[in-house]
């Protein structure tokens, strides 16, 4: 009986060591973010074009763009490591992270669905989608701000396959016909050539892109559609005090003004790239 007692008791306490083991082990990883990154020496910046947030030079290859800035300011100035930037989709910007492939992904908008896979910092700006349309097209000779004026059969609208704006406006529209691009280039080519009726897209791309596109009429549709803030993407298992410090970050540049400041930085370059073409 003794013996039974003993290697019951011997099991039980085998079991506690594995779980007490298994809890450190796990909590171990659980600071590994940010150490990890700066192990290796760089942060590696999931890249889904898209101006004025994220951009890149066809000749050179460098990107740019605001939330380009704010992550490499956060690499060099906080992290202490070199940014690098890896070229994906906004359909792929997720499972990059949940991969391993890159540690932040840019420019996303924190939905129910993707909070459930990724970690969102706070925003560094506010977002919401537009709509741009011919000011010449006779479907929308009397159209104002209301949603229903635009989503009526024969109507096409172009978006960015994977986007907030693809999911808000494939929720939204019901009549009118949709048009899932790879990216801005596309979606705005298919404007311009009047394959597509309307572009949807976030409200300060859209703007940029009436600024310097003169016939270009935009609209921001009632009800608001998908408005949020736009923020960095982590792994869910990014420790509280690792996105405490990028969320600090985040906070501190906006209320300086400094994010603005980067936001007319990336708009007056679009602006100088166009008036060159």
């Amino acid at each position: 009986m003794a013996r039974f007692l003993s290697r019951k008791l011997g099991g039980r306490v085998a079991c506690f060591t594995a779980a007490v083991l298994l809890m450190h082990t796990s909590a171990q990883a659980e600071t590994q973010t940010w150490q990890n990154v700066q192990k290796a020496g760089v942060l590696r910046c999931g890249a889904a074009i898209a101006a004025p947030y994220v951009m890149r030079d066809p000749a050179s290859g460098q990107y740019s763009g605001y939330f380009v800035d704010l992550c490499r300011d956060f690499a060099e100035n906080v992290l202490k490591v070199k940014a690098e930037f890896v070229d994906t989709s906004w359909d792929n910007q997720v499972a990059g992270i949940q991969s391993g492939k890159w540690d932040m992904a840019m420019a996303l908008n924190s939905t129910p669905e993707r909070a459930k896979a990724v970690a969102f910092s706070v925003p560094a700006t506010d977002y919401q989608i537009s709509l741009l349309v011919n000011g010449k097209n006779p479907k929308f000779a009397s159209a104002g701000s209301d949603l229903a004026d635009y989503d009526k059969p024969g109507v096409t609208i172009a978006v960015i396959s994977g986007t907030a704006a693809d999911k808000a406006v494939s929720g939204a529209i019901k009549q009118a016909k949709l048009m899932r691009l790879p990216g801005s280039d596309e979606t705005r080519m298919a404007l311009m050539s009047k394959r597509a009726d309307i572009l949807a897209d976030a409200n300060d791309t859209n703007h940029l892109f009436a600024m310097a596109n003169s016939w270009t009429k935009e609209v921001l549709p009632v009800p608001a559609l998908a408005k949020q803030g736009v923020s960095f993407a982590l792994s869910r298992e990014t420790p509280a005090a690792d996105l405490a410090q990028l969320d600090d970050y985040i906070t501190e540049r906006r209320a300086s003004g400094e994010i603005d400041k980067l936001v007319d930085k990336a708009s007056a370059e679009i602006l100088a790239g166009q008036k060159a073409q």
